[in-house]
């Protein structure tokens, strides 16, 4: 089983690479979105908590 992830992870480093290498604007894009998607969530549990504690 350590074994196939092991696999898994390495096939997945080479995928990103390959991605990054061969479309860099579209790759910063993703990433971007990425980054839009996970500040979004932490607000919207920074709001949740606030509201929580009125």
């Amino acid at each position: 089983m350590a074994q196939a992830r092991k696999i898994a992870l390495y096939i997945l480093v080479v995928f990103v690479l390959y991605s990054i290498i061969t479309s860099p604007k579209r790759s910063a894009e993703l990433v971007g979105v990425g980054f839009e998607g996970v500040s979004s969530a932490a607000r919207s549990v920074g709001d949740f908590m606030t509201e929580l504690v009125k």
